[in-house]
């Protein structure tokens, strides 16, 4: 069994967020399982010249975009015995960033078609394709419309992964014609229609043979219309074959005892304490082990739950805390956490911008790890927090209310903390309640942090998930009606 997995971004070559990291561990895992795998990406103008000086050219093409035929080189990377293809354009891809671009419907129209054009120059035939999110959205349907009387695609089987319900890639009806070449025929409402545009997103959704999304509580959630982004009644439909798989951590990769970015590796409390106390003197906070320490890693966008953090920020620093921002995002957020750091200097420590070091080092030294968002499909940070024996503080939703259990002092169950309701003073309840606990059941505390310390988030179990899928599609017994 052959899986190639076609994606817009993979650690350790190109990551904006959490899609990056699963296509970074999960091809990892699921070698582990004794399936072969291959990824393949745009070669991004980003990518480090340490990358781009191990490719190898394995071939040049021409690639159908509507009416033009596009330049392709499809240079490979091996490692791990993981086969990494990269689809070289740099009209297209060589660029500062990923996405964003007014063209991003065209980019990635030639990506998802190019992947198709690519596959008889790979060193192994794929069984299924497995596409993740709207950048490669079309790839399902074009496999269906162009190749499926192909002896060498006829077979093959696709399926979709949602990392996020919210980024669609909705485009004028145009595209369908001009860049994807197809009739009118895939126009409809069980189709690639949306509110009158062509969706990549609902593409894949339509098309593809099966669907998963990054938590079983997410897949619950986007069939109902406060998630379902529009998309919820056609999600229903798609019920018998959508299933939420909760995503993992790269355990090799994040590991507080071999990891060389923190400041002291770890295996227990008392060394993470020095990890704080590092984190303290570095970011010019007073170094004070009685001061708990919260902190976020993230997008500073409204999913995240931003506006409930201002809502409240100065009961919070009532509180006596350290409050660490570590991302970039809409322009108000990042002028709010500026002024805040200005007016609470020595308390707030905001960094604007994102770097994988600083990111490692906050996980290790924090005590609190804040994640109230609006919605979540699965979420890494609470479970790199926990890895480095940090206690989340979440919103129940999505993938955080799959995988953080709030702790119960009376049955003494769970690790971490969770509030229900998209509310700014529930959020500062359960802010108050950590904090509490921080300060006065230090034991209880120390407990809970072994207790998430010796969790189990990795790719293993999920791995095994998605393998039953594939093993399924290929035997016929997961057929689409």
């Amino acid at each position: 069994m052959n899986i190639l997995f076609a994606a817009s971004e993979c650690v350790p070559f190109i990551k904006t967020g959490g899609l990056g990291d699963v296509i970074g561990a999960l091809p990892k895992a699921l070698k582990k399982q004794g399936i072969g795998v291959s990824v393949i990406l745009p070669k991004y103008g980003d990518l480090s010249n340490h990358f781009k000086e191990q490719m190898v050219l394995l071939e040049s093409i021409e690639v159908p975009v509507g009416w033009r035929r596009a330049f392709c080189g499809i240079e490979l990377i091996e490692n791990d015995g993981i086969h990494y293809y990269f689809l070289d354009n740099e009209y297209y891809f060589k660029r500062h960033g990923s996405y964003g671009f007014f063209d991003d419907g065209e980019r990635f129209a030639f990506f998802s078609r190019a992947v198709l054009e690519a596959i008889p120059f790979l060193k192994d035939k794929p069984d299924i394709i497995h596409c993740h999110d709207w950048q490669t959205g079309p790839i399902s349907v074009l496999l269906k419309a162009h190749y499926k009387n192909h002896p060498l695609y006829k077979n093959i089987k696709t399926v979709f992964t949602i990392h996020n319900l919210r980024y669609q890639g909705n485009y004028p009806k145009t595209v369908l014609a001009d860049l994807l070449d197809l009739s009118e025929l895939y126009f409809h409402m069980d189709g690639m229609e949306y509110h009158g545009n062509v969706s990549y997103l609902k593409a894949g959704l339509a098309y593809a043979d099966y669907l998963t999304t990054v938590s079983p509580k997410y897949a619950e959630e986007i069939q109902m219309p406060y998630y379902g982004e529009g998309l919820d009644g056609f999600l229903r439909k798609q019920g018998n074959h959508l299933i939420g798989i909760i995503n993992g951590l790269d355990y090799e990769l994040y590991n507080p005892k071999t990891d060389e970015h923190i400041f002291t590796r770890f295996a227990d409390y008392d060394e993470k304490m020095l990890n704080k106390a590092k984190l303290q003197e570095e970011l010019s906070l007073s170094v004070n082990q009685e001061i708990p320490v919260i902190s976020m890693v993230t997008r500073l966008v409204e999913q995240k739950g931003i506006d409930l953090v201002l809502r409240v920020i100065h009961e919070i620093m009532g509180l006596n805390v350290h409050l660490i921002i570590l991302g970039t995002g809409e322009e108000r957020y990042e002028n709010a956490f500026k002024q805040l750091a200005e007016k609470y200097q020595g308390k707030i420590s905001y960094h604007p911008y994102f770097n994988e070091v600083l990111a490692r080092k906050i996980y290790a030294g924090s005590d609190l790890f804040l994640m109230p968002s609006q919605f979540e499909p699965c979420g890494i940070g609470q479970l790199l927090a926990m890895r480095y024996g940090t206690l989340p503080i979440v919103r129940e939703t999505g993938g955080l209310s799959d995988t953080v259990i709030p702790f119960n002092e009376f049955t003494n169950e769970g690790y971490a903390f969770s509030f229900q309701h998209y509310n700014a003073h529930d959020m500062l309840y359960t802010i108050e309640r950590a904090v509490w606990l921080f300060r006065f059941q230090p034991n209880k505390w120390r407990e809970l942090v072994g207790r998430v310390m010796h969790l189990d988030f990795s790719w293993e179990a999920s791995s095994e998930q998605y393998k039953a899928i594939y093993e399924g599609l290929l035997q016929n017994k997961l057929v689409r009606i």
